[in-house]
């Protein structure tokens, strides 16, 4: 079960671990919070009347990419960042109480009874409150849900990055500016390094079905041929997960793969 803030979230962080899992056989849930109504259109040929609905349609066109079934909504709304922040909105995720979140998230533990959680790491992944809301959520709930019988989640992951990965993206984004040595790891922090080349076509099919987000306008559209290569290289061929919490024993760090030592036949 992989859990994230916005439509396009998953396309960056995991969409290879889920093209390849799914394709292994694995049950793969995707747990979207908001619709990312909040968001910017950047691509200027793009007429949309209602920003949700159609970003709603493009992680489910991504999920169709990847391979895997369509997303699980929790229904609330984008927070949005700098001045389209929805400081008013009780339904924003960054007003809604996370323990609210949580109960959301156990509920749908209960039901699908997942082996293995993803979402974002601590600074949940460049700062943003959306992001950071779901990742308080999703650990309460890693860690309230080993009470259910089948003994809930053996594993907690984060998608995280290096610290190359964070210079990159600031040369591609001027408004994150973020530290690398703050919001990328060391290499010694990563759990699992896996190398998703083989699912790059499917990865950057996702990509593109977020036509809102991944236009000329967007920080991605923006790189000249040479940088977007860079970048390419950096963030599509490898995903990188820390180890948030464990049921289970860790026999090697760091692992080969994100199962490994789970027992899925519980």
């Amino acid at each position: 079960m992989a859990i994230f803030a916005h439509p396009d979230d998953e396309a960056f962080a995991v969409a290879g671990t889920l093209a390849a899992y799914a394709q292994a056989g694995a049950e793969v849930t995707l747990v979207c919070a908001t619709r990312g109504e909040a968001g910017k259109i950047t691509d200027p040929s793009m007429t949309v009347d209602d920003l949700g609905q159609q970003r709603e349609a493009e992680l489910r066109a991504a999920c169709q990419a990847i391979g895997i079934p369509a997303p699980v909504f929790l229904n609330y709304h984008d927070s949005g960042r700098f001045e389209r922040t929805r400081h008013d909105d009780p339904q924003a995720l960054m007003n809604v109480d996370v323990l609210d979140i949580e109960d959301k998230l156990r509920a749908l533990i209960e039901q699908r009874r997942p082996h293995v959680l993803i979402t974002f790491d601590p600074h949940g992944g460049y700062g943003h409150v959306d992001h950071l809301q779901i990742h308080r959520a999703s650990v309460g709930a890693f860690f309230s849900t080993g009470h259910l019988p089948y003994g809930g989640p053996q594993r907690l992951y984060y998608t995280v990055f290096s610290t190359d990965v964070a210079r990159h993206l600031n040369m591609m984004d001027s408004e994150r500016e973020l530290e690398p040595e703050r919001y990328g790891i060391s290499e010694g922090t990563a759990a699992v390094r896996l190398d998703v080349s083989a699912y790059a076509a499917q990865k950057k099919a996702a990509l593109a079905a977020h036509g809102t987000q991944m236009g000329p306008g967007s920080a991605l559209g923006r790189l000249s041929p040479e940088r977007r290569e860079q970048f390419e290289a950096q963030m599509v061929d490898q995903e990188w997960y820390s180890l948030g919490g464990t049921r289970t024993p860790i026999s090697a760090f760091p692992l080969p793969e994100l199962l490994s030592g789970v027992d899925t036949g519980r």
